[in-house]
């Protein structure tokens, strides 16, 4: 894979180093790495062998050698670092969830356009190789009329009160940092829902362990989608058409395999397409392909800021809430 761009990583923890891996095994140029401490910095470069460190976000935005910034701070602060970035110049890819909320996200969009450059939320299960065989396989009707959209991501994390996802004020919670997977799974498959049931069970400290959800379309199809962050699931998911159906091995969201069926559910067709890595290459190669003028193939940065509309009128009916709402 050749890489046009020079990148920048934006904070050091464990989903940035996840990146970081799969960019540079998969041939991506990493130039320079950032944190608000400039010895997690610099490790950070030593262990990924990065030209460059900075001591803090505003140095890593103002290297001229740097072209796009990977976000990798906890939700709540993306949408600060993201528009300084932007106000930088700066292309972005920006770790899901975009925001915490829809105006924050719409924030993002519009100072992107502003600036003239692209912005793009890391939902690197859009771009696996199985998840675009599904939508080409979709397209081509191969199952006839979607009917209804069953996924999960459920885990067994950290219960400790003072965890980042334990925490109200670091966006905790299953629906953010484990939802946003089948939410937008299921808004990849049938748009938008033009309605939302959900029931949330919640910790101690105020966010949700496990949140279920039925989104509903007008012509009657259906997603049920489900996540929890102190039980471990099955992590599957299907699309069960009129003519057949497409099952997502575990783990859906991460390389896996695609099974398609006939409407007795004998199998017509496995897709198994090894990734060597996690993964989270693709995402990148998708954002350097926008860079360049070529249209989104999934998920541009309207739709997403669309899906945390859609986790705002969850919160709403769960009732979560986060500081300073």
């Amino acid at each position: 894979m050749t890489a046009a761009l020079n990148w920048g990583i934006l904070a050091t923890g464990h989903i940035a180093r996840t990146f970081a891996r799969d960019l540079i095994d998969a041939g991506f140029t990493i130039t320079a790495a950032g944190s608000r401490s400039p010895g997690a910095a610099e490790a950070f470069a030593a262990e990924f062998g990065i030209p460059r460190s900075h001591g803090s976000y505003e140095q890593l935005v103002a290297d001229p050698e740097v072209d796009v910034v990977y976000v990798a701070t906890p939700h709540p602060f993306h949408v600060e670092t993201a528009l300084l970035a932007i106000d930088a110049g700066k292309h972005v890819l920006i770790e899901k969830p975009l925001t915490v909320t829809r105006a924050d996200a719409q924030r993002i969009a519009d100072r992107a356009a502003e600036r003239g450059v692209v912005a793009m939320e890391a939902m690197w299960t859009r771009f696996l190789p199985h998840m675009v065989h599904l939508r080409g396989l979709l397209a081509a009707g191969a199952i006839g009329e979607v009917r209804t959209v069953i996924a999960d991501h459920t885990q067994a994390l950290p219960t400790d009160p003072e965890h980042r996802l334990q925490n109200p004020a670091l966006g905790g919670g299953a629906l953010l940092d484990l939802g946003i997977y089948p939410v937008s799974f299921a808004v990849d498959v049938l748009g938008l829902p033009t309605s939302i049931l959900a029931h949330a069970a919640m910790t101690p400290t105020g966010v949700d362990r496990q949140t279920a959800m039925i989104f509903g379309y007008d012509d009657g199809r259906q997603a049920v989608l489900q996540c929890a962050l102190d039980t471990a699931g099955s992590n599957r998911a299907v699309v069960l058409g009129t003519e057949g159906a497409i099952e997502l091995d575990r783990v859906w969201y991460t390389p896996t395999v695609l099974t398609r069926y006939d409407r007795a559910w004998n199998v017509v067709e496995r897709f198994d397409e090894p990734v060597a890595t996690r993964g989270m290459h693709f995402q990148a190669a998708e954002l350097e392909r926008r860079v360049a003028g070529e249209p989104p193939a999934s998920l541009p940065i309207e739709e997403s800021v669309a899906i945390m509309g859609v986790l705002d009128e969850v919160r709403g009916l769960i009732g979560l809430r986060y500081p300073g709402e």
